[in-house]
C-alpha cells in the first residue's frame, strides 16, 4: 500500500509567544601585533616577579644536604622543614606577636586618623594648610633617625620588650600617611550628602558614620593595607625595642636563622614562606578596593 509523503510545514506559533531572534554571530578575535607584544611583555614581567618567590619555595623544601647543589629542583621534597622550623624556634610566638602589632597598629591608626581626616576635610580652620604640610613633612623622618631617642624614652618608662611599645611606634609612623590620604578622599565626597542626612534628623556624627564612611571605604582600605603591611615588615624597631626572642616580631625571628658563620637557608626560606601567607590572604580579601583607593581624592 503506497503512502503519500507530506512535506512538514512550519510549526504553528501559539498566541502570545514570540519567535526567538537568531543569535548574532560572534565576531572573530583578531590579535594585533601590538597586543601580542604587550601580552608577552606582561607575562615576562610576571615571571620575573614570581621567580624569587618560586625559588624561595623550592629552597624551603630542600633537604640540608642538597642546599649547595646546582640542580634547580631537589631530588626529594622535605615538607618536614616547615614542621622543624615551627618546633625548633620561636616562630609561632613571633608570628603571634607580629599579628598583634600589625592589627593593633592598624586599628589605632584608624581610630585616630578618621576623625582627624574628617575634621580637616570638612572644616576650613586657620592654619589648615600648615597642618597638612606638617603631616606630609613627618613622612620624611626615618625610624632609624629617632631610634636612640625612642629607646631611651621607652627604657625610662620601663616599656621595653612590650607589644604595646611596638604598636605605638608603628602606629605613630603610619598615622601621617593615613591622615593625608583620608583627608584627600573625604574631601572628594560632596558635603551635600551629609547635609541632606542632617536635614532628615541625623547628627553630624551619624552622617559621618552612615554616609561618609561607606563612601570613603576605598580610602580606608588603602590606609589599612599600607599600615598593616608596613607594620608587618618593620624590622629596626622590633630589633631594638624588643630583645627577648619570644617577644620579637616575625621579621626579627626570621633573622635569627642567619648565624655568624652559617645560614640555615632551608629554615630561613621556610619561615619566609610562612611570613608572606597572611599578607597574601589580606590582599585576596580586599584586592578589589585597592586600585580605587590608590586614586583616592585625585578627581573631584
Amino acid at each position: 500500500m503506497a503512502t503519500a509523503t507530506q512535506t512538514a510545514g512550519p510549526e504553528p506559533v501559539e498566541e502570545g509567544t514570540a519567535r526567538r531572534a537568531p543569535r548574532p554571530a560572534r565576531p572573530k578575535r583578531t590579535f594585533r601585533p601590538r597586543t601580542l607584544v604587550i601580552t608577552a611583555v606582561a607575562w615576562l614581567l610576571a615571571a620575573l616577579f614570581l621567580a624569587p618567590y618560586l625559588e624561595m619555595i623550592v629552597t624551603a623544601l630542600r633537604p640540608a644536604e642538597e642546599l649547595r647543589d646546582r640542580t634547580y629542583l631537589p631530588d626529594k621534597l622535605h615538607w618536614s622543614n616547615f614542621i622543624d622550623v615551627w618546633k625548633e624556634s620561636s616562630l609561632g610566638d613571633n608570628l603571634q606577636v607580629t599579628l598583634l602589632i600589625s592589627g593593633g597598629a592598624t586599628l589605632l591608626v584608624l581610630l585616630v586618623s578618621l576623625p582627624a581626616a574628617y575634621y580637616t576635610a570638612r572644616m576650613r580652620f586657620k592654619g589648615r594648610k600648615w597642618f597638612l604640610l606638617l603631616v606630609l613633612v613627618t613622612q620624611m623622618f626615618q625610624p632609624t633617625a629617632l631610634l636612640v631617642g625612642l629607646y631611651r624614652e621607652f627604657h625610662q618608662l620601663d616599656m621595653l620588650n612590650s607589644v604595646w611599645t611596638l604598636i605605638l611606634t608603628n602606629a605613630a609612623f603610619n598615622l601621617a600617611f593615613a591622615v593625608w590620604i583620608l583627608t584627600a578622599y573625604i574631601g572628594s565626597i560632596p558635603a551635600e550628602l551629609e547635609e541632606a542626612a542632617m536635614v532628615d534628623g541625623t547628627s553630624r556624627f551619624g552622617a559621618m558614620i552612615k554616609v561618609t564612611l561607606p563612601l570613603a571605604l576605598p580610602g580606608v582600605v588603602t590606609a589599612v593595607i599600607f599600615t598593616f603591611i608596613t607594620s608587618w615588615n618593620e624590622f629596626v624597631m622590633g630589633l631594638t625595642l624588643s630583645t627577648e626572642p619570644d617577644k620579637q616580631p616575625l621579621t626579627v625571628g626570621i633573622n635569627n636563622f642567619i648565624g655568624a658563620y652559617t645560614v640555615q637557608w632551608n629554615y630561613l626560606f621556610a619561615a619566609s614562606v610562612v611570613a608572606i601567607v597572611p599578607v597574601i590572604i589580606l590582599f585576596a580579601f580586599i584586592e578589589r578596593h585597592v586600585v580605587s583607593g590608590l586614586t583616592a581624592g585625585s578627581v573631584k
